[in-house]
């Protein structure tokens, strides 16, 4: 269900939320998308218990709680995320799950205090503001039982041209991006997104207080690490 505070109803459209656009994006963009949500799924159990409390930040769409809610059946999750509309698919995609999901409209300070057995943010980052990211990240850790596992996934690539233009071409030709339109596509991305290098993010979650930050996954463009709060 969605928070009480945000609580809001979407007219249900002839469209199936297993056609939707947004849910036919990621596994077309990020190399080994559903094997992505299993090794995010072992790292946390690794730590959580049987009955975990995890908080999602980026919930929208719901994939992610999906995944997670379909391999741990007594894990109950509070998802945060500031798009009502994504918020309205999420709820749609997570109805086998609704009785363990609370779906909180907003950023990570819409989120409940926890504490949390533990957290995740899949394919988020690039999208928050280079003046928010530390302290986003320190809000999460905030909400987080000592010692437990969040793991984070987004585009992390060099900084320096022209290697950074070469890795965000190759994320385009990955998704099947047109010739005719990759070009535009990548000033878009150099433009709208938010992308820091591997070790500044790296660096950028030790100084939020994680510990044993270390790297799982490197596909192309993105790279993901667990911390441990």
């Amino acid at each position: 269900m969605i928070h009480e505070e945000s609580q809001h109803r979407m007219t249900t459209t002839a469209t199936s939320t297993a056609s939707h656009p947004y849910l036919d994006g990621p596994p077309k963009q990020v190399p080994g998308f559903a094997s992505l949500h299993r090794m995010v799924g072992l790292l946390l159990a690794e730590q959580a218990p049987p009955d975990a409390r995890i908080l999602v930040l980026g919930a929208g769409g719901g994939m992610e709680i999906g995944a997670l809610a379909r391999e741990q059946p007594a894990w109950r999750f509070d998802g945060v995320d500031p798009s009502r509309d994504m918020l309205a698919l999420a709820e749609q995609t997570l109805r086998p799950h609704q009785g363990r999901v609370v779906l909180h409209e907003g950023r990570i300070n819409a989120a409940p205090p926890g504490p949390f057995d533990g957290a995740t943010s899949l394919l988020v980052f690039h999208f928050i503001p280079h003046a928010q990211k530390l302290a986003t990240l320190r809000a999460v850790r905030q909400r987080l039982k000592a010692g437990a596992p969040f793991v984070v996934v987004h585009i992390s690539i060099p900084s320096a041209e022209p290697e950074r233009s070469l890795w965000l071409s190759r994320h385009l030709a990955f998704a099947g991006t047109p010739a005719a339109s990759a070009e535009t596509s990548l000033q878009a991305m150099q433009s709208q997104l938010a992308i820091l290098s591997p070790e500044e993010d790296e660096a950028l979650l030790q100084e939020a207080g994680f510990q044993r930050v270390a790297l799982f996954y490197a596909g192309l463009s993105f790279r993901g690490w667990v911390g441990y709060a």
